[in-house]
């Protein structure tokens, strides 16, 4: 049974803080919801929880987290998804609150995937599962 003082750290906002403060992503809006007037053309990163779990006897958290990463060409998002990728990786041994960031293991690396949503668009995704011991 889940040790019901565990106070859980918001995944998305750990890796959007994380993110947005790196300097080889200036100029990229990084947030885990769409910008005002988004069409699949511009410089953004979103990220996404999209599963995971608790471990309760290691007392870690197992989530995945996706990247979708959008740029105004393909090729400029590809970059910008090479950049993301390389730059959370580096997520490991950091404090977020009073929560640890354990280890980062990719599940699925840069991908293109249409987003059938927005014909203009350019888009890469891949996934991340992040170890992390919260308070």
């Amino acid at each position: 049974m889940a040790d019901p003082t565990v106070t859980f750290p918001d995944v998305e906002r750990l890796v959007v803080d994380f993110l947005t403060a790196r300097t080889e992503l200036a100029g990229a809006t990084v947030d885990n919801v769409p910008p005002a007037g988004f069409d699949g053309t511009q410089r953004v990163v979103l990220v996404s929880r999209s599963g995971g779990a608790w471990v309760d006897d290691q007392h870690l958290d197992l989530p995945l987290v996706d990247l979708e990463v959008y740029g105004p060409d393909k090729t400029t998002a590809h970059t910008l998804a090479l950049k993301a990728r390389a730059a959370l990786l580096t997520l490991r041994g950091t404090s977020y609150g009073t929560a640890r960031v354990t280890d980062v293991v990719e599940a699925d690396g840069p991908r293109w995937m249409p987003d059938w949503n927005r014909s203009a668009a350019n888009r890469y995704y891949s996934t991340v599962r992040l170890s992390i011991r919260p308070a």
